[in-house]
């Protein structure tokens, strides 16, 4: 039995669920996102919630019970919160800043690397080596920070690079003599 799968996705007010066409849709003050419904798990709306339940006792439903729980749960969370991740960038001459609809990252390349900003993410800079990204949509916000942060990961003698806020980058000990 899936612990998460067993748990009733809260609908606060202002937040609309309903289901049709084979989406679960949710609709709230930030916006409306979709997810597609698992054909072996049936999805019941009630006053507790909407309540995800496997619709048989196959294998696949029960390995999908707890993850499209948890997927409503984020489209829910997404609606009257929103996500953020911050990223930090460390590096003599490394900065960020933001020109319209780009991104413009200075990561010590012999050229700037221009990032285009998607539809449904707001990107800030709050200072030069901070960048916070923001959107409804968890999975989109961070396949954003990833792909930021591929054009220079840390490195782990000097530590230098594009890092998640709290990660933690393990630093190595340099040549000996």
């Amino acid at each position: 039995m899936s612990r998460i799968g067993k748990k009733a996705v809260a609908i606060p007010d202002g937040v609309t669920a309903s289901m049709e066409d084979g989406l679960v849709k949710v609709k709230g003050p930030k916006g409306e996102l979709t997810t597609p419904m698992v054909d072996d798990l049936s999805y019941e709306l009630g006053d507790g919630g909407l309540q995800v339940t496997p619709a048989n006792k196959s294998k696949t439903a029960r390995s999908y019970w707890g993850m499209q729980r948890t997927l409503v749960q984020n489209l829910v969370d997404g609606v009257t919160e929103g996500f953020t991740k911050v990223l930090e960038i460390t590096g003599v001459g490394y900065r960020a800043a933001v020109q319209g609809k780009t991104l413009n990252l200075q990561l010590g390349y012999s050229h700037d690397v221009n990032f285009p900003i998607p539809e449904g993410i707001t990107i800030k800079t709050p200072d030069q080596t901070t960048v916070e990204i923001s959107g409804i949509d968890k999975q989109q916000v961070g396949q954003v920070a990833a792909e930021i942060r591929r054009w220079r990961k840390p490195e782990p003698y000097k530590g230098k690079g594009i890092k998640y806020r709290g990660e933690y980058v393990f630093r190595k000990e340099g040549k000996k003599k």
